[in-house]
């Protein structure tokens, strides 16, 4: 899926088979067997040239990549906790990805609302999106802990 994502095209199994090869030794039939299972799968669509096959993705990388974060989250009995933790996971500059993309969310929702109606001035909205909580900031922490008093953290000190 590597190779397909990278070209962003369809590409045939000679294409992928003479890129890979340039790293390790690979059959052509090993390629074409891996493209028909991510076809059978759904991640790539194919047409016919000829007697080939061009594959392209049905998805982008980072839709695959969101739905990867998507699934695992659900997967959690506290989602706050859940995102805690995965903040304080992050490196700086992932944060910094974070803020960005909740700034670029936000813009269609604040470009939709109608305008005020004349009188006087309502108080300023924040036009920054919070701050992920940092590495080790106990408040945050202890917060999502107290939503789930069940598990083990949230029992711990009481």
């Amino acid at each position: 899926m590597t190779r397909v994502w990278k070209w962003n095209r369809p590409v045939t199994v000679r294409e992928v088979l003479e890129d890979l090869q340039k790293e390790r030794s690979i059959a052509y039939t090993t390629v074409m067997t891996v493209l028909d299972n991510l076809h059978q799968k759904g991640w790539v669509r194919r047409e016919a040239e000829g007697r080939a096959y061009r594959y392209e993705a049905v998805s982008t990388r980072a839709a695959y990549a969101a739905a990867l974060m998507n699934e695992a989250w659900s997967q959690s009995d506290n989602a706050a906790a859940a995102l805690v933790a995965f903040f304080g996971m992050m490196s700086e500059e992932q944060r910094q990805a974070l803020t960005d993309a909740v700034r670029i969310v936000r813009l269609p929702e604040t470009a939709r609302q109608p305008e005020p109606p004349a009188g006087p001035p309502r108080e300023a909205q924040p036009a920054e999106p919070p701050e992920p909580p940092e590495a080790g900031e106990a408040g945050d922490a202890e917060e999502a802990r107290d939503e789930n008093p069940g598990s083990a953290e949230g029992r711990r000190g009481r």
